[in-house]
């Protein structure tokens, strides 16, 4: 009843005419951009670093009716079958009378959940109308002194057959945090790139964006493909769903090899049907 109660409020929001007219806007401003880019696909990403602060945007176009898209993401149970797909995501569960989502948070191998790092999500529906949803899911501590983490996840129609999906993914962080990023991207994430092409060379090459931002595109794409996968695998029988949704995660991450190949897929696959097992067990 309660979130039922908070669905008919959050439908009559009044930032969602604004916000959805903004969408529309960003859309028409990116046709160029979705139409050709190194993704192969209808999908724009964009990071920025301010002081303090990291933010990662992803924009796309996915062949699902918005009705489709807001079924599939306004549901807080249903969040928990997206994160979960994340490699570093051991466990997620509903707590707060289905206001929080805690998750277990660790390494990309398999773990033990009191080795994992504990981030609580509060999640709201900002507003649900018949052309726009605004889900968000905030957290304001993490490990290693990170902070005000933020995903944020807005949709809107474009015909009868697809949507516009627009997620953003940031957080803050501090010394500890800044630390810990220097000493990963000075060992082994010292060959890891981002996305962002910033340059083309003569001889072929692309370069792409490395260091912090590069980090912070490779998991907004991690985070946007768990929404894909989810949403793909809605069609099917719910038997089949999960086993749906992590083999197309981990074929849509290896299809940008070069940014997200972290293990082998029969690893990934066996390691997320124990933590999923242990999901559902609760």
């Amino acid at each position: 009843m309660a979130l039922a109660l908070a669905l008919v409020a959050a439908s009559h929001s009044p930032v969602a005419a604004q916000e959805a007219a903004g969408l529309r806007a960003r859309h028409v401003a990116l046709q160029d951009r979705l139409a050709s880019n190194q993704f192969g696909r209808p999908l724009v990403l964009e990071s920025a670093q301010t002081s303090g602060d990291l933010k990662g945007d992803v924009y796309a176009v996915v062949d699902h009716p918005f009705s489709a898209v807001q079924q599939g993401l306004q549901s807080a149970e249903h969040w928990c079958d997206i994160l979960i797909l994340h490699l570093n995501v051991k466990r997620c569960r509903i707590a707060g009378g289905g206001n929080t989502l805690s998750l277990a948070v660790g390494r990309k191998f398999d773990q033990p959940i009191d080795d994992a790092y504990q981030l609580d999500f509060a999640y709201r529906v900002v507003a649900t109308t018949a052309d726009y949803l605004q889900v968000q899911l905030t957290a304001e501590e993490g490990p290693l002194s990170t902070r005000n983490y933020r995903i944020q996840v807005e949709a809107v129609p474009v015909d009868a057959k697809r949507s516009v999906v627009h997620m953003s993914y940031a957080y803050g962080y501090g010394m500890a945090a800044r630390l810990a990023m220097q000493t990963y991207l000075a060992t082994i994430g010292s060959s890891k790139v981002g996305f962002t092409i910033l340059e083309k060379r003569a001889d072929g090459n692309t370069v792409y964006q490395g260091g912090v931002l590069g980090l912070l595109e490779r998991n907004t794409m991690r985070y946007y493909l768990a929404i894909d996968a989810y949403l793909n695998a809605l069609p099917l029988p719910a038997g089949e769903q999960v086993e749906r949704r992590i083999r197309d995660w981990y074929a849509s991450t290896e299809r940008y090899a070069p940014q997200l190949h972290e293990m082998e897929q029969a690893d990934y696959l066996d390691m997320k049907r124990r933590e999923i097992k242990r999901q559902q067990a609760g």
